[in-house]
């Protein structure tokens, strides 16, 4: 079963916390500097977003226990909880059913705050709602000071709460700004009270008030905003069913069990329309299977028998049965979850900026705002406008946009990337992707289709070929002659079987498509009609099988060492080939096959001579060339870097448009050729390949895009994963990563102009107070709307 992501083990490297409290970037950069105070961290990193905190730690040894962590959270002023290691697992649905409502119980006790806000501070704004329609009136100064009391102590409970945390961590933070705001407006008003009575014309009871209401009307829409940007995790944890029906013994029947009970090897029954419960292989049935959400694949999939199946995919219109390869959190849907998870949970490299500026952030304001205090009184403004001035100050400097712009496009950019069959490992590769300039593919099972067939099985031996040439004479042969035709082909024939039954033989142990083919073409030709002949299984049997990078496969066989690999490997052993078959191998690669060569030694250590070769033909995936042209399309370079002969890559490279084709390049050789291509293009490269040899240079590449159909190496050694083997997800990927891109730095502009635009206009009395706090509630959640509109992006 495919391992898309190895699953986080917090007894080996890392562990997650999900932290409470937080309400702003400076939030966010206290926790991370709480952590990493703790011995043997090694680094810590919070989202806001997620509100989770993702810590690498070091050796066992110096490992530090979770307790450790947790009391460094809290120590700091904020909550934690360490995150359940194995989330996909059946056991933990229960968990993240519980975890779900208690965000939803949270919101909605978030919405009766609000609501009881606006209530209250309404009345407060009737008298200047009434002052624009040219009536003059004020509620009496002991019913606003009490409906202004109950929104400041009661609705505004959560500020002071954030803020004695933050005073006690020598820090500050969103909420120390507002209860610093507000309390300096409610406290004009009630000295106002109390010194001049009667005198309704001075309180600024409603500037507090609305100011709350608004803060926490923004807080909440920010919530659901942000609850949004999570749609691609909550779509695939519905994916998975908590129950499977199990076949039972011969006769016996089947049960329904929960899925936690399911274990490797066992049959699962799936009906139409159910969710497929494992991963795992058909056995017995035929249907079409819908895995859009887990692929991006719009069109239901077919399967029979021999077929794998993905968990949480739905079944069609047939009954199967499945045989279990992976259930719970080794499977597939489980690896995409995690994935998905981490990549949100990551910082972008541009988020270090904002970190910079958080973490001076809340001191810069709150010396602002004394400085405008003290400003407008030496110009010789009233205490009451001063101190208006400076709350105005304090309300509209709130640092939540800076701290969402960054992790709430990149969370909605990996879930819509997951929703259309792309997987982004973590955010240093989604703002890598948007600067790719090269592409360099591998050509087999990425560009092709990766099911090669043998087109050609042909002896290279002299006497082989004299006799093919005598059998196939145009010339009218007497009747010895004839005969002695007969003869030839008969030999021929004779030396082709033989030839090819030691190549299906040192071939049949091997999962390689070229293998595959090779083993599949002799069972169609020869030995399905030899073992009804003779009623038993006479094919020849290798012994020490061995693959040798880059050249071919070799082992023993009725004591001879056999040995299929390509034109290096045969000109390294010093082998002589005939000039006929020399001649044959340049037509059949220049028609763009592969050809590989048989070679035979009497004995282990002897010299090895030629005795056939095998043409391998491949066809080239259908997107193939749409994927080359919409990259030109962008100004991205697509290079051909590929293992397989010059012929057969310049067939595919002038069939898809390639210039650039680099062939007959040893796996070791690949990373070589991508740094060259990062030194020459001076951009960004990226590889995208599927095979173990495509591992260096999928890691030696900046990006690494590796195909799902392929193998596991190849994917750990990737930062984006396709989840089809289809070459026109790799321009996908391109896309969705600047467009990503594009709305962090359109929330990172409009986060930054409302302070730097906003800040000075407050600070020069053009701002009151209330009109700062729906600034302020207005910029987050512009930032977060911003950030899921990328939900709205379609493949072109």
């Amino acid at each position: 079963m495919t391992d898309l992501s190895s699953p986080p083990d917090v007894a080996s490297s890392t562990a997650e916390l999900d932290i409470g409290g937080m309400t702003c970037a400076s939030c966010a950069m206290r926790v991370e500097k709480s952590l990493a105070r703790v011995p043997g961290v090694l680094r810590a990193s919070v989202n806001l977003a997620t509100e989770r905190a993702t810590v690498d730690l070091s050796a066992a040894a110096q490992r530090p226990a979770l307790d450790a962590l947790v009391k460094a959270v809290v120590d700091a002023g904020y909550e934690a909880r360490p995150v359940v290691t194995d989330r996909a697992a059946p056991q933990d649905v229960a968990d993240i059913a519980r975890a779900a409502d208690e965000r939803r119980r949270l919101a909605r006790r978030e919405l009766v705050a609000v609501a009881v806000a606006a209530a209250f501070a309404l009345p407060l704004m009737l008298p200047m709602l009434a002052e624009a329609a040219g009536r003059h009136w004020m509620l009496p100064a002991g019913l606003q000071l009490a409906l202004a009391s109950i929104v400041q102590f009661a609705c505004g409970a959560r500020f002071y709460g954030g803020a004695y945390r933050a005073v006690r961590a020598r820090t500050g933070n969103m909420d120390l700004l507002v209860a610093l705001g507000t309390s300096a407006a409610y406290g004009l008003s009630v000295w106002q009270m109390i010194a001049h009575p009667g005198d309704t014309m001075h309180l600024y009871f409603e500037a507090s008030a609305v100011v709350i209401a608004l803060v926490r009307l923004g807080k909440w829409l920010e919530a659901r905003a942000k609850r949004e940007t999570t749609d691609a995790i909550r779509a695939l944890n519905a994916l998975r069913p908590d129950r499977a029906r199990i076949k039972l013994g011969e006769g016996e029947g089947e049960r329904d069990v929960p899925l936690a009970q399911v274990r490797v090897g066992m049959v699962v029954v799936v009906r139409p329309g159910e969710r497929v419960p494992v991963d795992g292989i058909v056995r017995e049935g035929r249907t079409h299977v819908d895995e859009a959400l887990i692929t991006g694949e719009s069109l239901p999939v077919a399967k029979g028998p021999g077929e794998t199946v993905t968990a949480g995919s739905i079944n069609g219109e047939g009954l199967i049965e499945v045989t279990t390869r992976a259930t719970g959190a080794e499977t597939t849907l489980a690896r995409i979850i995690r994935l998905v998870e981490s990549a949100q949970a990551k910082k972008a490299p541009i988020q270090r900026l904002v970190d910079r500026v958080s973490a001076i952030f809340v001191p810069a304001i709150l010396v602002l705002a004394a400085a405008t205090l003290a400003g407008w009184l030496l110009a010789g403004a009233s205490v009451e406008a001063a101190i208006l001035d400076a709350v105005s100050v304090l309300v509209i400097a709130c640092p939540c946009a800076l701290g969402l712009a960054t992790p709430a496009a990149i969370m909605a950019g990996t879930g819509v990337a997951a929703r259309h069959g792309v997987l982004i490992k973590d955010a240093e590769a989604l703002e890598l992707a948007q600067r790719v300039t090269v592409v360099a593919f591998d050509k087999t099972g990425t560009l092709t289709v990766g099911k090669p067939r043998v087109v050609a099985f042909e002896c290279v031996s002299e006497g082989a070929q004299a006799s093919a040439r005598a059998a196939n004479s145009d010339q009218e042969p007497h009747a010895a002659s004839t005969k002695g035709a007969a003869l030839a082909a008969a030999d021929v024939d004779s030396e082709r079987e033989t030839a090819f039954a030691l190549a299906a033989a040192l071939e049949r142990g091997s999962d390689h498509p070229l293998a595959r083919a090779l083993v599949a073409a002799f069972e169609a030709e020869y030995a399905q009609a030899a073992s009804a002949q003779a009623g038993r299984d006479t094919r020849p049997a290798a012994a020490l099988s061995q693959a040798v990078a880059g050249r071919g496969m070799q082992a023993q066989i009725d004591g001879q060492m056999v040995m299929l690999g390509n034109a290096r490997w045969v000109a390294e052993l010093g082998i002589a080939l005939p000039p006929a078959a020399e001649r044959r191998a340049r037509e059949l690669e220049a028609a763009g096959n592969t050809v590989s060569w048989l070679m035979r030694a009497a004995a282990p250590g002897a010299r090895a001579a030629a005795i056939a070769l095998v043409a391998f033909g491949d066809e080239l995936k259908p997107e193939a060339r749409a994927a080359i042209e919409r990259l030109e399309a962008r100004g991205v370079k697509s290079v051909l870097v590929t293992g397989d002969n010059r012929g057969a890559a310049a067939s595919v490279a002038a069939a898809l448009g390639i210039e650039e084709f680099h062939a007959q390049v040893l796996p070791e050789d690949k990373a070589r050729v991508i740094r060259d291509l990062k030194a020459e293009s001076g951009g960004i490269v990226a590889m995208a390949g599927d095979g173990i040899n495509d591992a260096p240079a999928l890691a030696a590449a900046d990006i690494g895009i590796a195909l799902a159909s392929g193998s596991d190496v190849a994917m750990h050694a990737a930062g984006i994963t396709l989840m089809r083997g289809d070459p026109t997800l790799v321009v996908d990927a391109i896309d969705i990563s600047r467009r990503t891109y594009r709305k962090i730095q359109q929330n990172l502009f409009w986060a930054f102009v409302y302070n730097l635009v906003g800040i000075p206009l407050a600070a020069l009395g053009m701002l009151n107070p209330m009109l700062a706090g729906a600034a302020m509630a207005f910029s987050s959640v512009s930032v977060v709307t911003n950030a899921l509109l990328l939900k709205r992006w379609k493949k072109r």
